[in-house]
C-alpha cells in the first residue's frame, strides 16, 4: 500500500442525519476498532446511513456502522458490520443514558474523522426524529438559500 492509497484527511459525514433528525446534544467518541479496520477508515470505505448507538451494560456500541472489508488484509479480516464499543467519559455516558429515557430520542452517528494522533473518531449526536412537515420546511430553507446565491453572483 503506498502512501497515495490513504487520505491524510478523513472526514466522512452522514448527510441523512441532519435532514431525518433534529441534533440536540453532540459528543466526540473513540472507537475500539482492529487493525484492517482502522487501515479501511483511512482509505475511506466506510458507510452509515443506517448506524446507531445503543447501550448496554452501562456501555455504549454502535451497530450497523458498515466498515469494508480491507482489500489487502489476509484471513485476519474484519467482519464488516460488526458491532462497536464506544469510548467516552464516564459522566458523559451517564449524561446520554439519563437523556435517553425521554421518548422519541436516540444516538446517530453525524461524521467519522481521523484525529491528528492517528485514531478514528466518531461525533454522535442526541437526536430526535423529524416530521414530514419539519423535512419540507428544511427542503423549502435550503431552495431559499441556492435561489439567493444564484441571485447574487
Amino acid at each position: 500500500m503506498s502512501k497515495l492509497d490513504i487520505a491524510k484527511n478523513v472526514n466522512i459525514k452522514n448527510k441523512k442525519a441532519s435532514f431525518e433528525y433534529a441534533l440536540l446534544d453532540t459528543y466526540v467518541a473513540g472507537m475500539v476498532l482492529k487493525g484492517t479496520e482502522i487501515k479501511a477508515i483511512r482509505m475511506a470505505k466506510v458507510q452509515m446511513g443506517d448506524a446507531y448507538c445503543y447501550f448496554d451494560k452501562g456501555e455504549l456500541y454502535i451497530t450497523h456502522l458498515h466498515i469494508s472489508e480491507y482489500e489487502k488484509g489476509s484471513i485476519y479480516n474484519h467482519e464488516p458490520g460488526r458491532t462497536r464499543k464506544l469510548l467516552l467519559k464516564k459522566r458523559e455516558l451517564v449524561k446520554l443514558e439519563g437523556k435517553l429515557t425521554d421518548k422519541g430520542l436516540t444516538i446517530i452517528p453525524v461524521r467519522l474523522f481521523v484525529s491528528d494522533r492517528g485514531f478514528a473518531k466518531l461525533e454522535i449526536a442526541l437526536a430526535k426524529g423529524k416530521k414530514l412537515y419539519d423535512k419540507r420546511e428544511g427542503i423549502k430553507d435550503k431552495d431559499i438559500k441556492r435561489e439567493l446565491s444564484r441571485i447574487i453572483r
